[in-house]
């Protein structure tokens, strides 16, 4: 490392370093398809989303340095404001919408699989640890790594997840399995609506939200699991810490009360 990179905090899985106005991140058989959406993100004028600048010598991409704060948890209070909340749904739709028309090359690899009806380009991973803010507002989405063809749905239902935050209190006390506060259900109700009706989203996907909610936690489990087996030592150890237990604690709390979370 060179005394002009900066290693930047957070990263679950990726080592990222900072260096003057670009990002170095290391690369992937996804990272081609992700640059061509990134482009094309940046030809549409959406500016939630840092631009690519190719590789460097050492073989890492090249990716915008977007100012701001991330919102590594604890998060700050401000991330949990429903001012936040619509602005994080507005910034979700304005990222759909922009993703429409994007026409992968022929046999792009994505990090997750693809998913029918492939809507939008999902980011994947929408959380606020992957979300800069200013003045207490979300402004732009960072780590593409895991974009991917699939409904709205699936990328709103994990927003939800972790925006809501649709999580269960631990052991019977007031925190979640993230040191944030556990909403009562009815707040997690009432943010729920908010965020859906801040995106916009369809009558038919509202219906389901608390079931995709859940879908999308049990696959994602599967999913570290299945890079767990294959040798992944990052996916290995959010496993050995049990991060798998606080995702199915969490599905079965919104399995629980789907009812009353259906944001109708």
């Amino acid at each position: 490392m060179t005394r002009q990179e900066e290693i930047l905090t957070g990263g679950g899985v990726n080592e990222v370093v900072r260096i003057g106005a670009t990002v170095r991140r290391p690369v992937g058989p996804w990272t081609p398809a992700v640059h061509g959406l990134l482009g094309h993100l940046a030809a549409r004028g959406f500016t939630g989303a840092p631009r690519a600048h190719g590789v460097d010598e050492s073989g890492r991409e090249i990716l915008d340095f977007v100012p701001g704060v991330v919102g590594h948890y604890p998060a700050p209070g401000y991330v949990w404001h429903d001012t936040a909340l619509r602005g994080l749904a507005t910034l979700l739709r304005d990222y759909h919408d922009a993703t429409a028309g994007f026409l992968p090359a022929d046999g792009a690899t994505w990090y997750f699989p693809a998913r029918e009806p492939a809507e939008v380009i999902c980011h994947g991973d929408v959380a606020p640890y992957n979300c800069v803010f200013r003045d207490g507002l979300p402004v732009a989405f960072i780590d593409f790594d895991t974009a991917h063809p699939a409904p709205r749905l699936w990328d709103v239902a994990y927003a939800a997840y972790r925006f809501v935050p649709l999580s269960s209190a631990v052991g019977g006390g007031e925190l979640d399995g993230n040191g944030e506060a556990a909403l009562p259900v009815a707040e997690q109700a009432r943010r729920l609506r908010l965020l859906c009706d801040a995106y916009g989203l369809a009558a038919q996907d509202r219906r389901v939200l608390p079931e995709a909610v859940v879908e999308r936690l049990h696959a994602l489990v599967a999913f570290m699991r299945e890079r767990a087996a294959a040798g992944s030592a990052a996916f290995a150890g959010h496993l050995a810490d049990g991060h798998h237990e606080l995702y199915l604690r969490d599905a079965r709390h919104v399995a629980a009360h789907a009812r009353q979370l259906r944001p109708e």
